[in-house]
Order: structure tokens, then sequence, then C-alpha cells
């Protein structure tokens, strides 16, 4: 094991769940957590729009993901894990999940499914402990963080799908730096593909055949906290996040894709700060009661958000709504 973690350090493998956080990281801070109990956590909560390449591997390759789960539980010392899905994706490939998870309990490790209702919240990685735990579901104050105290107080490794198919890569030597990339037109699967990590968005769409033809936006990283380039940009810019690219006509009515987006963030928050709860209703309301788009007030209820709220959840609003408004709409 030692040496698959050197492996994973000299690899630079990061996390695909969208913070990007180095993976030896994590696994050295459980490893040497103190705590006579320690747990794994697989979140395939997915919550993101425009995100749903976990589903895809699950779909495709649950054996690989199972054995990534495996090694990180012998890394960690610990024969129980959680995998957290939601209910309608466990719904779907539940014949599979219940037949790799047979075979892990086979070798002496507790797969216990966690089956919450989905959302955006729960793939905050303390939100997502909350749930499991059957409290209230909202993020923690940090620290004390997962690898700290986690599930029930004890240090806890937390990797999403994709993290745990790449750390089963690097142990059979089959790691070549590629990504899955979830990709949508105007909110329509178009399929995942498996590119190099390092690609472009430019490269990314022309490799899996999926440039449109017409002038078009794209949002990547998440259609809902991802940051949004025109089509230029995409020959020098790279998908963050969680590997998504969401394309958009350039004809695309901005206050109908303002709405969708405060919508989502508005049924989403979790009512935990007044910045987040407040803010994201505020700015559905004032949308659909406005004629044209009231930037100066919009502008001062994201700034509060991104400013004072408890988690990503409401300060990721930002991010979208200001690279839009500079890169799509001219506005600065």
């Amino acid at each position: 094991m030692n040496d698959l973690f050197s492996w994973i350090k000299e690899e630079g493998l990061v996390g695909r769940g969208g913070a990007c956080y180095p993976v030896w990281k994590k696994w050295e801070a459980v490893r040497q957590a103190s705590g006579a109990k320690k747990y794994v956590i697989c979140n395939a909560s997915e919550g993101e729009p425009g995100v749903f390449k976990d589903a895809h591997l699950l779909e495709m390759f649950p054996e690989k993901v199972f054995e990534g789960l495996r090694l990180a539980m012998e890394f960690v010392e610990t024969k129980e894990a959680f995998f957290n899905f939601n209910r309608s994706l466990y719904e779907r490939l539940s014949s599979k999940m219940e037949y790799v998870s047979r075979q892990m309990r086979k070798q002496g490790y507790a797969i216990t499914f966690f089956k919450e209702t989905p959302s955006y919240i729960g793939g905050e990685e303390t939100a997502l402990l909350n749930a499991i735990e059957g409290k209230r579901v909202e993020p923690r104050l940090k620290p004390p963080y997962p690898s700290q105290a986690g599930l029930f107080g004890c240090p806890t490794l937390i990797h999403n799908v994709e993290t745990l198919f790449d750390i089963a890569c690097v142990a059979d030597n089959t790691f070549t730096h590629e990504r899955f990339y979830s990709i949508s037109e105007n909110e329509k699967p178009l399929g995942v593909h498996h590119l190099p990590d390092d690609w472009t968005i430019r490269q990314v769409l022309e490799e899996a055949e999926c440039v449109p033809s017409y002038d078009f936006f794209v949002q990547v990283g998440g259609s809902a906290s991802g940051p949004v380039f025109g089509s230029d940009q995409a020959e020098t810019e790279h998908v963050s996040g969680a590997g998504s690219i969401e394309m958009y006509p350039l004809t695309t009515d901005p206050k109908e894709l303002l709405q969708h987006w405060f919508d989502f963030y508005a049924r989403e928050s979790c009512g935990k700060c007044t910045p987040c709860k407040m803010g994201s209703y505020n700015l559905a309301q004032l949308l659909k009661a406005s004629q044209e788009i009231p930037w100066q007030e919009i502008m001062e209820i994201v700034d509060t958000m991104e400013a004072t709220s408890f988690c990503a959840l409401g300060s990721s609003i930002a991010t979208p709504i200001k690279t839009y408004r500079r890169n799509i709409l001219g506005l600065g």
C-alpha cells in the first residue's frame, strides 16, 4: 500500500468531485488521524446540473470503482464504508451495485448503501455526513475536517466515484492522466467522454464531435456553479471542477438563463445561513418581477452571497453570474 500511496503522489492524482484536492493529502490525513474507528465514503450524489459522469462510471465500470474503494479502505485500515447514492441513480443500478458489494463483503468489507433524495447540498462533504447520521442536511463548521472528525466523530475519507476509478487505475498501471467529461447541449445530455485532463474545451468538443454548428458559449465544471466562456475562449480555457461542458446558443435569452440559475440556487439552498437562503430567494423573485434585468440590485446580492455565505453553495453563485456578464454580455 505504501507503493500505491507513492504512485498516487507521483501521478499528482486529484479528486474529481470538483475541488481538485490532492488525493494523497486526504489519504495521509486520515491515515495519521487518531481514532480506533475510521470510515471511507464514496459520494455518488451528483446533484450538480450537467454532471452525469459518475452514473456512467457506475454503469460501465462498477468493479473498478469498488476496487478503488477497497484500496482506499485498506490504506486507512478500515473495513467499513458507506456508498452514497442519489435515490434515482441507485434504483437504476441497484442490481449491479448489490452484486459488486456482495463480492466485497465476501472479502470481509462492510459496505452500506445510503440512498438520499437528489440534492445539490448533498455533494458537500459535511452535509453528507449529517445526512448519513440522520441529522439536518446542512454543512458543518470546519475545522474539524472530515479527516479529523467525520462520520460519527471518526476520521473519514471521502471520495467521489471518478476519484475511486482513478485510484484503481493507478494501482493496475492503467492511469493515463485522462478524465471523464459530461457534455451537454442546452441542458440535453450528449454523452460522456474519457479524454486527456489537460485538453482545452475546444479540443474536448472536437474529439467528442460535439462542436455546435451555431455561435455558442459554454459553462464548464457544473451547469449551476461553473464559469462561463465564449467560444473564442474555448481555444485556451480548460475544463475545471466536476468535468462538465454545457453548450448554449449565443442567442440564449440572458433573462431566461439567469432565472434558471437563480431558481436552482433558491430551490437547493439548505436554509442554514441567511445570505444564501434569502439571497437566492430574493434573486429569483427580483428577476421574475422585472421587465429588464436589474443588474445593480442583482450584483449587490451576488456580492453579499459570495462574501458571507456559510459554504460554497451560496458563494459559488458569483462565478457563473460574473463570468457570464464579463465574457458573454461584455458588461465587465
